[in-house]
């Protein structure tokens, strides 16, 4: 598939690792404060851990089906599911929760600004990687074909 990636910019580069790090970091800092007992804030631990894990393996065979990657059926429905899973299983849980209503949208805001931000950090990491490789190969084939050819005397 012929497909033209920009290079991600410094500033977007920046931007999605202060997303992850500071929804994942407000998250879990709110959920070691919280008047919880131990098992419910596993529960939500365990939540924003495997949301982080579901959303860019959600991420990834999306942009692999874009480049043309064979992607099974299964996989895809089972990435897209894991995502909704999560944000089901947030939203029930919290609904539950004998928390404020404030507490309540705090821990939705820093799970879904965490989902955000690994998306866009994998995103980024891909891209980046894409434009490394592919530059080498340019680089390569440039290289070799601008090369004098070995004459012997």
């Amino acid at each position: 598939m012929n497909q033209y990636i920009n290079k991600p910019t410094p500033a977007f580069v920046a931007a999605s690792w202060v997303a992850l790090l500071a929804g994942a970091a407000a998250y879990c800092i709110g959920l070691f404060n919280a008047d919880m007992l131990l098992n419910e804030k596993g529960y939500y631990l365990i939540l924003i851990l495997y949301g982080l894990f579901a959303s860019v393996s959600l991420q990834k065979i999306i942009r692999d089906k874009l480049e043309g990657t064979h992607v099974t059926h299964i996989y895809y429905g089972l990435c897209w599911a894991s995502v909704a899973i999560c944000i089901f299983l947030l939203a029930i849980g919290l609904f539950n929760a004998n928390l404020a209503l404030s507490e309540k949208g705090f821990y939705i805001m820093a799970f879904l600004l965490s989902l955000f931000g690994a998306v866009a950090v994998q995103k980024n990491i891909r891209d980046m990687e894409y434009l490394r490789q592919h530059n080498k190969t340019d680089h390569l084939e440039l290289t070799s074909s601008t090369l004098p050819e070995n004459k012997e005397h």
